[in-house]
């Protein structure tokens, strides 16, 4: 692919004077300040927060304390396909498959009477291309036609608050890797086989198969067998906790996890004594609707695990609770508002509820993020978005030359637009692309993440890098009428667009 040159003018008192005959290639679009790296590191501020006013620091469990290696994946795959082929009797060839970590991305849409696995922006239209029905991709013109002659979702209509139907399901948490490879595969078998299968029941099964490998233990014993293997950057969480309570911050864990479980794995990361570290320990939550519903109480658990019963009029540091409610909590603790910062990895189940009902803040901690970033930082990346962004400024500025020559070159700009968009999106995942944009707009995933978190970054580790009292700012995205018309005036406000007697230049 070649990428374009033309001419272009710097405005009086310019950094740079040219000569109208001077050309630019790519590289001359990316200011210093654009190519400066990002850091995987860094903690990225959707909302002004100062940690000197955070007095509670409250964490999930699962992928917030505990990151997971991705080899956890194949192992619930695997065993989710068996459940359904020995319990479900689900047909024997669908032992065949094997887990592919590169087919699917958190935040996807799954329309079960379709049996559709697409990408949706945060205006609620599919990105044409990243529609798949099994493992075959689902060509742009039926997408339309299915939904009506557009590509738009009405999901008011087809999903609830938390993503979870009764029409269209979003798989927001890591876990759904393996449940989205899971049931696409299944669906495929069904369809490469010719065989006749309602939609909800097949989904319903692949759902219930994943879950089961949750409930009757599974996924504990893998992780409680081998730490080593799964767990990672337990040192590092160690670290993060010590650093808070040495300056003098309250600490509590909230999690949907059992008790047995999170105490091996914080030995194996913290030590025996790391139940000191926290203020308040609450087990099997039951998150959502821990935070919403008010009529569970607490109940408090002995050193071996065990329910007792007496009545719980305080939250005692060093003590075990299961269940309960955030309004029993709040009461408890007087824990409340922007003094509190809650960090999570589900959107909906840990952080949504927080900040819209509650006003804590909110940290979501995205693994995905790391790979992400050091896709962004590549060449190709830098070099393929700036033509774009150049291409698009092009075909909006050109597109009131309607004469045969100038349509033609215009109908090459989408092409060539087009191609480097399918590029792009490649990059990160070939068959939906990155999980925080489509082509051009956030994703559905990236608009939650904005809505219910202040911060977000790759893990808890990032905290490290930071002062106690540090102050995050986010950088001001410009609104469209507050933004020039592309990039061109991004830094230092003299690349120009060409004018149209330079049209003639531009290759």
């Amino acid at each position: 692919m070649w990428f374009g040159a033309w001419p272009y003018h710097c405005p009086a008192g310019g950094a740079q004077q040219a000569a109208p005959s001077q050309t630019l290639s790519v590289l001359d679009l990316l200011p210093p300040e654009v190519c400066s790296l990002l850091n995987p590191a860094a903690i990225y501020a959707n909302n002004e927060i100062s940690l000197h006013d955070v007095e509670v620091y409250g964490f999930d469990y699962d992928y917030t304390l505990a990151q997971y290696a991705d080899s956890l994946h194949p192992e619930i795959f695997n065993a989710a396909r068996d459940i359904l082929i020995e319990h479900y009797k689900y047909p024997e060839g669908i032992r065949k498959y094997d887990y592919n970590p590169s087919f699917a991305i958190r935040g996807l849409h799954y329309d079960i009477q379709k049996s559709l696995l697409m990408k949706i922006d945060a205006f609620h239209y599919v990105q044409l291309g990243t529609a798949y029905r099994g493992l075959q991709p689902v060509p742009d013109e039926e997408v339309i036609d299915l939904y009506g002659g557009t590509q738009h979702i009405p999901l008011y209509q087809m999903s609830d608050f938390y993503g979870k139907g009764p029409s269209i399901k979003q798989f927001m948490d890591i876990f759904s890797l393996p449940e989205m490879a899971l049931l696409s595969c299944v669906v495929d078998h069904f369809l490469g086989h010719g065989l006749e299968f309602d939609q909800a029941h097949l989904y319903k099964d692949v759902t219930d198969a994943i879950r089961d490998v949750h409930v009757k233990g599974l996924m504990y014993q893998w992780i409680e067998r081998d730490m080593e293997k799964y767990i990672l950057r337990g040192d590092e969480t160690f670290a993060v906790l010590s650093r808070l309570v040495d300056h003098g911050k309250q600490l509590f864990l909230i999690t949907n996890s059992p008790f047995s479980f999170v105490d091996k794995g914080m030995r194996h990361m913290v030590g025996p004594d790391w139940r000191q570290l926290f203020d308040v320990v609450i087990v099997q939550a039951d998150k959502p609707s821990f935070f919403t519903d008010p009529r569970k109480p607490f109940r408090k658990l002995d050193e071996k695990g065990s329910l007792q019963w007496d009545r719980i009029t305080s939250l005692e540091k060093g003590k075990i609770y299961r269940q309960g409610n955030l309004f029993d909590f709040l009461r408890l603790t007087e824990w409340r508002g922007p003094r509190v910062l809650y960090f999570g990895d589900h959107l909906y189940s840990d952080l949504a509820d927080l900040m819209l009902r509650h006003g804590w803040r909110t940290g979501a901690i995205i693994p995905e993020l790391e790979r992400e970033i050091r896709i962004i930082n590549t060449e190709q990346y830098m070099h393929s978005l700036t033509w774009q962004q150049a291409l698009t400024g092009l075909l909006e500025r050109m597109q009131t030359y309607q004469d045969a020559e100038s349509r033609q070159v215009l109908a090459s700009w989408v092409k060539e637009r087009q191609e480097l968009r399918c590029l792009t999106k490649a990059l990160f995942n070939a068959q939906f692309g990155s999980i925080f944009r489509t082509f051009h707009n956030p994703t559905y995933f990236s608009r939650r993440l904005v809505r219910f978190s202040d911060l977000y970054m790759a893990s808890l580790s990032c905290l490290l890098n930071y002062r106690v009292d540090f102050t995050f700012y986010p950088r001001r995205t410009p609104l469209q009428h507050e933004a020039p018309l592309w990039m061109d005036q991004l830094c230092t406000g003299c690349m120009k667009t060409p004018f149209l007697s330079d049209m003639a230049h531009i290759r």
